[in-house]
């Protein structure tokens, strides 16, 4: 008997049977997982207390991947070249030996510019004043010579680099060339109309970890003492404003869509994204350990990578993971656009459920279900 709502094409019923077997180990748990193959939708699932298929919830750093799609499209449209410095397009930024960082290693997490000396306001992340606070800050490391994920500040990074090329802010452009014209269910700045639909991220009761210095490499990148990262998506303003980094929030259904949307087009629609892009965005830029976390990681323009411990795709996939172990990626090698979004704060790697969930995915895919 089926407990969970929604359906799975022919082919992906072992999807099916995995969520099912998922909801059944902990009554506790609600999650929405959803996909395309090509232009069809192949997955839609939602199932677990208190997630309807309209909910919209916190997606933290799939938002990175939502506003690279913006990216990607400044760089087709020729306004940005990844292979040239950061301050050819913003100035201000060469301060403090910055001035050669290109914009492909800024957007790889490669610039060293985790944050401030005494955080953003939460406010202020969205806004040109903290793009000028960060620009004149100097980097934590050598720009360009190795890479830790900036965890807030890459948003910051993007929004600029969009205002600096298209004149507009990046949340507008998402707006109005992707999310609008192609029926994307995950916004960057949720409209106080769909603020019903909204439900909060769950997250666990964590012991107490210490002192978190604000001055250490672990709390510039938090923003401590200015923020908690798992309250950013509970907090109206910040999905209001829809921070790039962390701000967005959606349905798992909007996430694979958006995918499928850049890569295969989805109602007849030719993809918004042409290889070429895909390929000079998706391409890896950095792997190893990150100077941030301390584990491995790797990173194309914006994008996470799939490697050993986030084995969410094949070679060529390319998408991001938020702090919830929400998951959305395109994966060209199956033609797929994936979503996965928790309700409540789960694991994020290996073997975590958004994983196990693509792994059934991708074999559905290929024929081998």
């Amino acid at each position: 008997m089926q407990t969970s709502l929604g359906f799975v094409a022919p082919g992906y019923e072992n999807v099916l049977a995995l969520f099912e077997t998922l909801l059944a180990e902990d009554p506790r748990y609600s999650a929405q997982v959803a996909a395309y193959q090509g232009s069809r939708q192949v997955v839609r699932l939602t199932g677990g207390p208190d997630m309807a298929p309209d909910t919209l919830t916190g997606a933290y750093s799939c938002s990175k991947g939502v506003g690279a799609m913006v990216i990607a499209l400044l760089v087709q449209d020729g306004l940005l070249d990844l292979d040239r410095p950061v301050a050819h397009y913003w100035p201000e930024f060469a301060a403090h030996g910055k001035d050669r960082l290109l914009v492909r290693e800024a957007l790889s997490h490669q610039a060293g510019l985790l944050g401030i000396d005494g955080g953003f306001g939460l406010a202020e992340f969205t806004t040109p004043e903290a793009a000028a606070r960060l620009a004149a800050s100097s980097p934590l490391w050598e720009p360009g010579r190795q890479f830790g994920y900036h965890a807030l500040t890459i948003g910051i990074l993007m929004e600029e680099l969009c205002r600096r090329t298209a004149g507009e802010p990046l949340q507008a452009v998402y707006e109005a060339r992707i999310r609008a014209p192609h029926g994307v269910d995950f916004f960057l700045g949720l409209p106080e109309e769909l603020e019903p639909r909204y439900r909060d991220v769950l997250y666990q009761d964590t012991p107490d970890q210490g002192w978190v210095d604000p001055l250490s490499l672990e709390g510039i990148n938090g923003n401590a003492p200015v923020s908690t990262i798992m309250e950013l998506p509970n907090i109206r303003a910040v999905r209001a404003a829809g921070m790039s980094a962390a701000g967005g929030v959606g349905s798992a259904e909007g996430l694979a869509r958006l995918y499928a949307a850049a890569t295969t087009g989805v109602d007849g629609d030719r993809p918004f994204l042409a290889a070429t892009t895909i390929e000079a965005m998706s391409r890896e830029q950095v792997w190893g350990l990150d100077r941030s976390s301390g584990l491995d990681n790797a990173f194309a323009v914006v994008f996470m990578k799939p490697h050993p411990s986030r084995n969410f795709g094949s070679h060529r996939a390319f998408g991001h993971e938020g702090a919830n172990a929400a998951l959305g990626f395109a994966d060209p090698s199956y033609a797929l656009g994936f979503g996965y979004i928790p309700r409540r704060q789960e694991e994020g790697r290996t073997p975590g459920r958004a994983h196990r969930l693509a792994s059934e995915v991708r074999r559905s895919a290929a024929g081998l279900s």
